[in-house]
């Protein structure tokens, strides 16, 4: 059973981490719900994605990058016009899905991805072979009406529909709705699956901690937009006996966090980033962060009080975040606006000790996915068209080892 998961990772490191995340639990699932083993690749505009574990049997492509300027989109590193970096990007995908054949492709956030150079790929496979293509939405998407901006942009609901099969939305609806609060057209609800915050499940990768004995704990995600915080985080006082660990991110800027080292307090260890970072959230007394998705649901995922410093530029996403969850009792949130070291280190102080019971939320979406995934693909598994695509394909495979090459393709 052959897997697409795509992101465009314009800022920060979301959308590959939560893909990332769906890869190991298709990859540990899938095939005891399906009978089929599971192969599949990760699409991705990350350098830094390579830098993460894959479960066996998966493999990346990356993109050339894409970043987010102050009028949209442009070439992260490529000294190339957007009418010339789209379509360049728009081949290699068409490329890979073709190459690829898969069963699944999952798109994460964006429909179409950067100026629509998704679709013809995405069209093109729907034609080419038995396929089902979902949306995959994190439970907050922006202000309701740049929201809706950027479905118009798209084509709006009728597109949606032509292209994907399901919609699933990673997270729990009884703390936000999308739907209810206007962010997703109303057209699209029958195709919606909510599947719970993709947090319990998470795979662990050391096991070790970077900080000795008791410690609080300040990440900023990817760290690109974290400094301001980060900055906050390494002057605040702790108490006696406690350290403090700042995780900057590794695509914060490298004047940035000497910066952060040069003016840290005693007992404060400035690191660009842990090898697991659940391990550490787990073992913290306390933890202070960003409001980005992934972070909040490693934190969901244990009892460690939390205070979130949404992200103010940009888009809503983080504010709404932590208000719908500051208002189900799950975490804090203070506005970075009016965060002071003294604020931080008595907010820090008060918390030492205590926990946060959070498991009346929804936290297992990474076994929801599989199940889902399962669902959409179990007809496809029984069809005659899928057996003679799978036989063919078999076939292919005979011709090639006989002549002594190899099967894959490259991009």
């Amino acid at each position: 059973m052959r897997i697409v998961l795509y992101s465009h990772d314009s800022v920060g490191l979301g959308h590959v981490r939560r893909n990332l995340a769906l890869a190991h639990a298709l990859s540990n699932q899938l095939p005891g719900l399906i009978g089929r083993p599971v192969t599949g690749i990760l699409i991705t505009g990350t350098s830094l994605a390579p830098a993460f574990l894959l479960p066996e049997g998966w493999d990346w492509v990356l993109l050339p990058g894409v970043a987010k300027g102050s009028e949209g989109y442009l070439p992260r590193n490529l000294a190339l016009p957007m009418q010339e970096f789209v379509p360049l990007r728009a081949r290699l995908l068409q490329a890979t899905l073709a190459g690829f054949s898969p069963h699944l492709v999952v798109v994460d956030r964006h429909a179409t991805g950067v100026h629509g150079e998704l679709e013809t790929a995405l069209r093109h496979a729907r034609t080419a072979g038995p396929v089902r293509v979902v949306l995959g939405l994190r439970e907050v998407l922006d202000a309701p009406a740049a929201a809706l901006a950027e479905w118009a942009k798209v084509g709006g609901p009728r597109v949606v529909r032509d292209l994907f099969d399901a919609i699933w939305v990673y997270g729990d609806p009884a703390v936000h709705d999308p739907v209810a609060a206007g962010e997703i057209p109303f057209a699209l609800r029958k195709l919606i699956r909510y599947t719970g915050y993709l947090a319990e499940g998470r795979p662990a990768v050391s096991g070790t901690s970077c900080m000795p004995g008791r410690y609080c704990m300040t990440t900023v995600g990817g760290g690109s937009d974290g400094y301001a915080l980060a900055s906050v985080a390494v002057a605040a006082p702790v108490p006696d006996g406690l350290g403090h660990l700042v995780v900057a991110g590794p695509q914060m800027p490298a004047e940035q966090l000497y910066d952060l080292r040069k003016r840290a307090r005693p007992g404060v260890k400035v690191v660009a980033a842990v090898d697991d970072l659940v391990f550490h959230i787990r073992h913290a007394s306390a933890v202070v962060a960003m409001g980005g998705y992934n972070t909040v649901c490693e934190i969901m995922s244990t009892p460690v009080p939390a205070l979130i410093v949404p992200r103010t530029q940009s888009r809503a996403e983080q504010r709404i975040r932590a208000a719908s969850l500051a208002a189900a009792g799950y975490l804090e949130q203070h506005d970075i606006g009016t965060l002071t070291p003294e604020i931080l280190a008595g907010w820090l102080a008060a918390r030492l000790g205590t926990t946060v019971d959070r498991r009346r939320a929804v936290l297992d979406g990474l076994i929801r996915v599989p199940q889902l995934a399962a669902e959409l693909l179990h007809p496809l598994t029984n069809s005659d068209q899928f057996r003679a695509a799978e036989f063919q394909q078999d076939e292919s495979e005979a011709a090639v080892r006989a002549k002594g090459g190899a099967s894959r393709v490259a991009v």
